[in-house]
Parts: C-alpha cells; sequence; structure tokens
C-alpha cells in the first residue's frame, strides 16, 4: 500500500506540489521550478488559481502566521480565509482585542461590534 501524500507550496512559483509525508530522513523540500524552499501545508489544502492574486496573497499571510491545512477529525482543516478582506478584518480584530494572529486568522465569524 502506497504512503499518503500531502502538499507543500511555493509562494514565489504560485505551485503546489504532492508528496510523501516528511520523516525523520527527509530533507527540506525544494521546489522543482526555482529551486527554493517549499512549505509544508498540509494534506487538506487546495491551491487557488495561479491568475487568483488575492487568494495568493491572504495564502501567504495564513502561511506566515503559522496556520496550515490539516484535517481535522471532521475531515477539513476548518475555515480558512481566502480573501485579503477577510484577512485584513481578521487581522484587525486580532489587534483590537490582542488576540494571536494565527487564531484570528482561523476563526470562521468575527464578533459583531457593539455600538455605544
Amino acid at each position: 500500500m502506497p504512503h499518503g501524500k500531502t502538499s507543500y507550496v511555493c509562494l514565489p512559483c504560485r505551485g503546489s506540489y504532492k508528496q510523501s509525508y516528511p520523516d525523520r530522513y527527509t530533507q527540506d523540500r525544494v521546489c522543482p521550478r526555482c529551486a527554493g524552499p517549499l512549505i509544508h501545508v498540509g494534506s487538506a489544502f487546495a491551491a487557488p488559481k495561479k491568475r487568483d492574486d488575492s487568494a495568493w496573497r491572504a495564502l501567504s499571510v495564513l502561511l506566515h502566521a503559522g496556520v496550515r491545512f490539516h484535517k481535522s477529525c471532521c475531515g477539513g482543516p476548518g475555515y480558512r480565509p481566502r480573501t485579503l478582506r477577510e484577512v485584513r478584518e481578521r487581522m484587525n480584530y486580532a489587534r483590537a482585542t490582542g488576540e494571536p494572529f494565527a487564531q484570528a486568522l482561523v476563526r470562521p465569524e468575527l464578533p459583531q461590534r457593539r455600538s455605544n
């Protein structure tokens, strides 16, 4: 039985690659196009289209904040923002409340603001 595969991403090339899971003997993965480092994003990752600038910028923010796309007990990684607008809203919320960026980025909904 073949081993499962997981996704790796090269942000500069906007490339996504399925490769075997890393083990203690596996070296760092490199992009086949630019030889830059690949980022392990998880097995539940679905790459945006290469021309979707907003989605790739949003993905870059998520990855740099440490958010990944690993499967949970219910089958998927949970909510992940797909647009820069959603990312900005969650980043502003995190700044206003002191919540860690990675935690605010994966919130499905933001609490409503109170009007005084």
